[in-house]
């Protein structure tokens, strides 16, 4: 299934999405002042005010409460990586667009963990008609707890999904 091309979310702006959302992540990251990032900008040849980083820091919100509806099928795959030299899991959970649900990074991978992902994911979405996992033996326990609706089945992952795309940069 191939992931349709989404709009940038600052297409139509002024300044490339690059420059845009490091000043984004600048703010929200590293707890910089508007005016701190104005400066870095600067520095670094691009000339905008602190009024305008404001208006950019402002997009997620509004965009977050016009987001579409997520889909009706969910990939659920978690990843093995290390921070700092330990080692941690990363659970992500990918809707049948390509549109990541959620994701979650914990040191633990038994029942308990995939419930707590199940439900941060849960109260942000409705429950899923279909989960594609892997054989994780965490999950059917977990997926016990999820309230049955409709047509909902779980099945195993048979080849590369949206749960196999790269993540976030």
């Amino acid at each position: 299934m191939l992931m349709k091309q989404m709009k940038s979310l600052y297409h139509g702006h002024r300044f490339p999405a690059a420059v845009i959302s490091h000043a984004v992540r600048w703010y929200f990251r590293c707890h910089l002042s508007l005016r701190d990032i104005e400066e870095l900008l600067f520095e670094r040849g691009v000339v905008v005010s602190y009024e305008t980083v404001r208006r950019w820091c402002d997009i997620p919100h509004r965009v977050k409460a016009v987001r579409r509806k997520p889909g009706r099928t969910w990939h659920l795959d978690e990843m093995f990586m290390s921070l700092r030299g330990e080692p941690y899991l990363l659970w992500r959970a990918v809707d049948e667009h390509g549109a990541e649900s959620d994701i979650l990074l914990q040191k633990r991978s038994d029942k308990a963990a995939a419930r707590r992902f199940f439900q941060r994911v849960l109260r942000a979405s409705p429950v899923p008609r279909k989960m594609v996992t892997d054989q994780l033996r965490s999950y059917p326990a977990a997926k016990a707890d999820i309230p049955r609706t409709g047509e909902r089945q779980a099945c195993v992952r048979q080849g590369c999904g949206p749960g196999e795309q790269p993540g976030r940069e």
